[in-house]
């Protein structure tokens, strides 16, 4: 079996196998076949896929050969027809792209999307998500002390006494967990809100200050995932977290709810409170953002206040970003490829059955599916 490595878009430095991977699927009797140029943005060279064993092609080359193909990003329509009868697996936002996900499915390809892998236990090895929303959250704090005009930790110097920076984070998924543990380190004072309040333990270890609101919607169900609140309960947040804005030098929002436009979270008149030179992260950005005023892949400055939306921190750290998503696939495709080397698509099996959103020419998640009618 040949498993082909796509050339990313240009906006995107991220590969979904480096060559270390490549030595990986020799071990599992698979081959790989990579577009030239396919790992130059992530620091890997032809030669260095080359060396572990892979061949290198040109794009319509990988196309006809491979039986599976990996692309971080949905691949271009022009590549359409040369994907009937194969296996594709990527992070396709298979919720914000049912259309697309359609046009694979009347192509006859199955369509492994790892952004709907289920999150259980089994499964973390596989999380693309969690793997790269890490990354964000490391960087978001970077990114944001780069910005701030002033000192993250508190300095007592022969001048006088610099106080710490009070920073905000929305949200403690992997990326919020990352911000306050990055954000610490950097020696911030650190509160924390998060609609579950079975993440409270998490927050307090490492050494942030958990904000409760009662009421909340019950997560547990979700898979790790936010749900929707009632708006009571959301009104009641949104008079707990003004309180915290108003103090807070650095925010970083991370609050997402997949298939959903993400939840506003800090008004205009929040920010017309912050003090002038603070900086906000909106890690929600591609989906809206959590203030009024993110836009995608932009700062803007409202009444001196920063407000950064970048959904792409993961591709600023291409290397290490690579390494990680490419452990994750490999790690997927052992549930896909016997020993043999050989496909075994066992829809029996939860994660392959929850990641897979098109087979046999029909679109197979419910919820994609009803995004199309």
């Amino acid at each position: 079996m040949i498993i082909g490595l796509l050339k990313e878009p240009n906006f995107e430095t991220r590969s979904s196998l480096l060559p270390e991977h490549a030595i990986a699927l020799n071990k599992m009797n698979v081959q790989l076949m990579i577009e030239s140029g396919a790992g130059i943005t992530a620091f890997a060279t032809d030669e260095k896929y080359a060396e572990a064993g892979a061949s290198i092609g040109s794009r319509n080359e990988v196309l006809e050969k491979a039986d599976v193909l990996l692309s971080i990003n949905p691949i271009g329509e022009n590549d359409l027809q040369l994907c009937n009868g194969k296996i594709l697996i990527g992070l396709f936002q298979a919720f914000s792209n049912a259309s697309f996900i359609q046009l694979l499915a009347n192509n006859n390809a199955t369509v492994f999307s790892m952004d709907m892998l289920p999150r259980t236990t089994r499964a973390q090895s596989m999380d693309v998500l969690s793997s790269q929303a890490n990354i964000a959250g490391y960087k978001a704090v970077l990114l944001a002390a780069n910005l701030y005009p002033k000192y993250f930790p508190m300095f007592m110097t022969a001048a006088g006494s610099i106080a710490p920076a009070k920073v905000l984070i929305l949200g403690a998924g992997v990326a919020g967990l990352q911000a306050i543990a990055t954000a610490k380190r950097l020696g911030a004072v650190i509160e924390v809100f998060d609609t579950r309040p079975a993440v409270k333990e998490e927050v307090m270890s490492l050494g942030a200050k958990f904000i409760e609101v009662e009421g909340a919607a019950d997560a547990s169900s979700a898979g790790g995932y936010a749900v929707e609140q009632s708006e009571e309960f959301m009104q009641r947040q949104k008079a707990k977290i003004a309180e915290s804005v108003a103090k807070a030098d650095i925010i970083i929002t991370t609050a997402q709810i997949p298939g959903k436009k993400a939840p506003i979270l800090i008004t205009g008149d929040m920010i017309a409170n912050m003090k002038n030179g603070s900086v906000i992260i909106d890690l929600a950005a591609s989906t809206g953002g959590n203030t009024e005023h993110t836009k995608n892949d932009e700062t803007v400055v409202f009444n001196g206040v920063s407000i950064v939306g970048n959904s792409k921190l993961p591709g600023t750290m291409p290397s290490d970003a690579s390494k990680l998503y490419g452990k994750n696939i490999l790690n997927f495709l052992q549930l896909i490829v016997s020993k043999e080397g050989n496909l075994n698509l066992n829809f029996e099996d939860d994660l392959v059955k929850g990641t897979c959103v098109a087979n046999q020419g029909q679109v197979t998640n419910e919820r994609v599916k009803s995004m199309l009618q």
